[in-house]
């Protein structure tokens, strides 16, 4: 009878101590995030009234003046032309500017992604190989990128193999790329003379199929995305398909056709993704060794070869567990692309550097600098916890 009593009178105290409590937290936070706010404005006052004593006002005005210098390459939007992308030229604004740099460091970012996650895979399994000169190979590859600093290893793209690549006149042709001192032309799409919009809707319509058949979880969905997307397919093709291949071409003082490459975006390109390669390849291989046992026993019991068990069993759950920590690889790789700066790659922070040195507007060029670096980062993280969510297993923690 008594403990009943003290547990029944216990119940409402804890309740009460639980909300005391939480009020006690949230006032906590509130408080916080007001002492930050107060931090922040008053270095932002701070900042206003030190550049007023020198005559000097906070503004983004100059973002709508002419910048008057060429960049080597970059394309940006310009409400004028009927596409809205446009290649830059120095009557253009400051803004525009930005832009095409912004651009220059997304295509590195992108592409260095996609190829260092390949090349890192490849590294991972291959760590792990039962081929003792491949596992070697991996293991001083994998140390030497991760001891030495990533600039030398920029530097060292860019001097000692993109600039030493031949002359244009003696360029070799590979898989119908071109290779020279002037940079890199590899085939492209471009628009066929029998295009027709009838044609690009199909085309269209078939690649939504096929995506939907790729991300389908239900068979039946997907058979149908299949079918339907190789019959809208077929259509395009009878009327006329849209795209065609551009396949460089050697002319006398530089090649035409296809897509131009320059020696700056190569050797930032080659640099960051190799650089990266090496520390996803390590934790790919970390992911792989931290699996039980009992899956290769259970995979070798059954049959399995080696090779399709890493493929089949081994990498599908490896994925899973590392995809977080390819998140945080892929948002410094994008950051990384800053130091193309160094080799006189036109991406954001250079361009930056050249519009304050014009302008004298220091300050505002780095607050909009590290906006969008940190949007980047942003963009990224949302997209690899996306990804992470849909290849979670459902009822697991």
């Amino acid at each position: 009878m008594t403990a009943a009593t003290s547990l029944g009178a216990s119940a409402p105290y804890d309740r009460k101590a639980l909300k005391k409590r939480i009020i006690r937290q949230k006032v906590l936070q509130v408080c916080i995030v007001v002492a930050v706010l107060a931090v922040l404005a008053t270095l932002g006052y701070a900042i206003r009234a030190s550049l007023a004593s020198r005559g000097i006002a906070f503004s983004f005005n100059y973002l709508s003046g002419s910048a008057g210098f060429e960049i080597s390459e970059g394309l940006t939007y310009s409400f004028t032309d009927p596409l809205g992308i446009v290649t830059f030229s120095s009557d253009m604004s400051n803004a525009q500017a930005l832009v095409a740099g912004l651009t220059n460091t997304l295509k590195v970012a992108v592409l260095a992604i996609i190829f260092a996650t390949v090349i890192g895979v490849l590294l991972g399994v291959g760590r792990l190989s039962t081929n003792w000169l491949i596992r070697q190979i991996c293991f001083y590859f994998v140390e030497f990128v991760r001891n030495t600093p990533l600039l030398i290893q920029l530097t060292f793209w860019y001097v000692a193999v993109v600039l030493r690549f031949p002359p244009i006149a003696d360029a070799p042709h590979v898989l119908g790329s071109v290779i020279s001192q002037q940079g890199l032309w590899i085939p492209s799409i471009i628009a066929s003379e029998s295009a027709t919009p009838f044609s690009v809707i199909g085309l269209l319509i078939s690649l939504v199929l096929f995506a939907a058949c790729l991300s389908a979880r239900s068979k039946q969905i997907r058979i149908a995305c299949l079918l339907a997307g190789a019959v809208a397919l077929a259509l395009t093709i009878v009327g006329g398909f849209p795209i065609a291949l551009s396949f460089p071409e050697v002319g006398r003082f530089r090649a035409s056709g296809g897509m131009a490459l320059s020696p700056e975006f190569t050797a930032i390109l080659i640099a960051i993704s190799i650089n990266s390669s090496a520390y996803l390849g390590e934790v790919v291989r970390g992911a792989i060794e931290g699996l039980p046992k009992g899956q290769w026993e259970a995979a070798g019991s059954l049959g399995f070869s080696r090779h399709d068990t890493i493929k089949d069993i081994v990498l599908p759950q490896v994925f899973r567990v590392v995809l977080p920590s390819f998140g945080n690889q892929y948002i410094g790789l994008a950051k990384n692309t800053s130091l193309g700066i160094a080799i006189g790659f036109p991406d954001l922070f250079n361009i930056y550097g050249t519009v304050a040195n014009q302008t004298g507007r220091s300050l505002e060029g780095v607050v909009i600098v590290m906006l969008v670096y940190l949007f980047l980062s942003l963009t990224i993280s949302t997209i690899v916890n996306a990804a992470n969510s849909r290849l979670k297993i459902p009822g697991a923690r």
